[in-house]
């Protein structure tokens, strides 16, 4: 083999490439299959990502929360700093939920288990997933710091051989609300990682490829495709800004995002310079994240067309001053971070407009809604004393130039809104009305999607706590390029508006209406 001459033909790595992503997709309905919490059966919120053995991502499963796919990597490369990979052993485990070693908040674990093959180590199996409870406040913009919002558990060995922790295992249960469901979708994490390490150990031996082969082609034929895509791209640097709802001691209620993007040949750095400075409410985004929904945003627009892998997002820097909004220190609370990380494709979206138009779309109706109810007296549909229940709703979609916008989608993730059937099981309430909110995409050449009305009534016979994630309330998804823009989002307890960013106690008849925003809309109507 020459110097130049790939490891593996085009024909037999695209084959390759497919059946890996089968490999990783089975792994994932496996996960679904045996976990315990709505969150993974029907919201969606979770991912499972194949690395190799120095944590670089070859693979990811198709139905994945997008920004995994950037912090796995990053968890994994902690796990060998802190454990190191002559330690490693088949059927070891290692968790974490630290915000900064993760994807950004207690509220997922992330575990990473060594895969074996003739006794060396080859790679990682990754999930990432919402647990139902970490203990703690529920997750709202009001924690003040991350100790308000649950158990953090450093890099430590869930399994070692096979053997659990149990120490671990008690104190996890001895913090949270209900722990046979969070510690039941622990161990279908595990069942997940179990089943991709056998399934690529089967893979490898009828195909005869070495994965670390697999890894150099995929990764290196994916950055030089991203190279190629950004030198494609007018040299300069381009800004937009984005203003979101903020603590209400902020002027005027308002944060803001800076987001300058500057292209130098085949290389690009976002830069958040001139961002707010960190805030006293849960709405900080830690480094991991912000580079995630950051790179993926540049993927989306620059070279979609390419497998997503480590190489995707090699030529791509992203940097945030230290102790600003997009790169707090600790112990700054960052429970309710996707209200924020999740605007950062609008402004990287909206920088290139300039150059990109034809591209992009504008922003969406709500980076984030989600109800949380818990109660240790109040009972489920089924008489189960002690509930936790978590509901994500979905918003409009910014319009593009070719495009409306889609109504009641998560974007960017891919959460889902759950069952009504489903949520009237998990907690007591009844629900009113769940309907697409029409008229409330922004007005442009074309139009952005529509949000979503939810309105449900507290039943039973004990209080809950309620907490809610709703943004847009003050500052509504801008349009693009002259659309207008989206209508703004609504929280309101028994027919009266009440502040976002609070916990409170709900009594059975109580009845809470949520509106999420429109989606902005793209051109002058």
């Amino acid at each position: 083999m020459t110097r130049n001459e790939p490891a593996i033909d085009p024909v037999t790595l695209e084959i390759l490439w497919t059946r890996m992503i089968s490999v990783v997709d089975e792994a994932a309905a496996t996960f679904v299959r045996t976990s315990f919490s709505t969150l993974v059966r029907d919201a969606n919120d979770f991912a499972v990502v194949l690395t190799d053995k120095s944590g670089r991502s070859i693979a990811q499963s198709s139905l994945s929360i997008p920004s995994f796919l950037s912090t796995m990597p990053r968890t994994v490369a902690r796990f060998l700093d802190e454990f190191g990979a002559d330690s490693m052993q088949a059927d070891d485990a290692y968790l974490t939920n630290d915000p900064w070693l993760g994807s950004g908040h207690l509220n997922d674990a992330s575990m990473a288990m060594p895969i074996m093959r003739n006794g060396e180590l080859i790679g990682f199996a990754g999930v990432v997933s919402h647990l139902p409870d970490v203990g703690g406040r529920l997750r709202n913009p009001a924690n003040k710091e991350i100790y308000e919002e649950g158990i953090r558990i450093p890099p430590m060995r869930f399994l070692t051989a096979g053997e659990v922790d149990e120490s671990l295992v008690k104190m996890v249960q001895a913090n949270v609300r209900v722990p046979d469901e969070t510690l039941g979708d622990l161990w279908a994490q595990v069942t997940c990682c179990r089943v991709l390490a056998t399934q690529l150990n089967e893979l490898l031996d009828e195909v005869g490829v070495k994965l670390d082969d697999f890894a150099d082609e995929v990764v290196g034929r994916t950055e030089r495709a991203m190279r190629e895509a950004i030198a494609a791209i007018p040299d300069g640097t381009y800004q937009y800004v984005i203003e979101n709802d903020g603590p209400g001691d902020y002027p005027g209620g308002t944060v803001r995002i800076v987001c300058s993007i500057t292209v130098n040949g085949d290389e690009l750095n976002v830069d958040y310079a001139g961002s707010d400075e960190q805030v006293n409410i849960a709405i900080n985004v830690v480094p991991t994240y912000t580079f995630a929904y950051t790179a993926y945003a540049l993927k989306t627009v620059l070279a979609p067309w390419i497998p997503t892998a480590e190489g995707s997002f090699a030529p791509i820097t992203v940097t945030a001053p230290e102790g600003t909004l997009l790169n707090p220190t600790f112990p700054a609370p960052t429970g309710s971070r996707a209200m924020m990380g999740h605007l950062l494709p609008p402004a990287v979206f909206g920088a290139l407009a300039e150059v990109l138009p034809e591209r992009v779309q504008a922003s969406p109706g709500s980076p984030l809604t989600a109800v949380q109810l818990a109660s240790r007296s109040g009972a489920n549909r089924s008489g189960e004393k002690g509930f936790v229940l978590n509901a994500f709703i979905a918003a409009g979609q910014g319009a593009s130039a070719n495009l409306d916008g889609a109504s009641s989608v998560s974007f960017p993730s891919n959460l889902s809104n759950a069952p009504i059937e489903v949520l009237e099981n998990l907690g007591p309430i009844e629900v009113i009305e769940r309907s697409v909110r029409k008229g409330s995409g922004g007005a442009g050449q074309k139009r952005g999607g529509d949000g979503i009305t939810f309105h449900f009534r507290m039943r039973g016979d004990a209080d809950a706590t309620g907490a809610f994630l709703v943004s847009r309330v003050r500052h509504p998804a801008a349009g693009l390029q002259g659309g207008e823009a989206g209508a703004k989002g609504t929280l309101e307890i028994n027919g009266k508006p009440v502040d976002t960013a609070g916990h409170y106690l709900l009594t059975p008849g109580d009845e809470v209406l949520i509106q999420t925003g429109g989606g902005g809309g793209f051109g002058a109507p």
